[in-house]
């Protein structure tokens, strides 16, 4: 089954954003980075999300980011769905820390569950179809308007929504221009999706 190992983030200072997110998440192995200046601005058309169990480990997780210098682009709050938050990390990419519970069932914790890429996409079904010839297995699907692929033991799962949705969500515009900063690592091969997403082989 095919996997998706980590994301590769574009970033000015490379050190400096490796830090942050070893700071502000404890991430390791799911987020590289490498260098780049390649022109972006606005929205990059995507976002990470962060999928923890109960509301009190998304506030601790958005108050470390924010300590390490992010900035706030919805503060945590309760929707219908869940209860989450929206941060813009240093480096420009935007991160979701959320959860399905509405109420805390123990002491807070900084477990994450599940780091979720959403690419925000023009045409979903048309994106969609794109994956599945390239050997993914849709897990859900709602339409145009969302689908998620099967990757149960992958270290970064993936999800399309489409780009006017997903900007929403995030709680920016969707315009933007510009490189993506981005590149999807695993299994997959080595190609650029309907969207300009470039994929490239995991490291052995």
């Amino acid at each position: 089954m095919t996997s998706l190992d980590s994301v590769i983030l574009g970033a000015a200072d490379p050190s400096a954003a490796e830090r942050f997110y070893t700071t502000a998440f404890g991430l390791d192995t799911q987020v590289r980075l490498r260098a780049s200046e390649a022109p972006t601005t606005g929205f990059r058309g995507y976002t990470l999300s962060l999928v923890v169990s109960q509301p009190s480990t998304v506030d601790s997780l958005v108050d470390s980011a924010l300590d390490a210098g992010a900035t706030t682009l919805k503060a945590p709050a309760k929707s219908f769905w869940g209860y989450g938050g929206v941060v813009r990390a240093p480096d420009g990419a935007i991160w979701q820390a959320t959860t399905s519970a509405k109420k805390d069932k123990g002491p807070a914790t900084r477990q994450i569950d599940d780091v979720v890429l959403l690419l925000g996409v023009a045409d979903v079904a048309e994106s969609k179809q794109f994956y599945v010839d390239r050997g993914l297995t849709v897990a859900k699907s709602f339409g145009r308007r969302y689908a998620e692929f099967a990757m149960p033991s992958s270290p970064v799962k993936l999800a399309l929504y489409g780009r006017r949705g997903l900007a929403r969500t995030a709680g920016v515009s969707p315009d933007g221009t510009g490189s993506h900063r981005l590149t999807l690592s695993g299994d997959a091969g080595t190609f650029t999706d309907p969207d300009g997403f470039p994929w490239e082989e995991s490291a052995p």
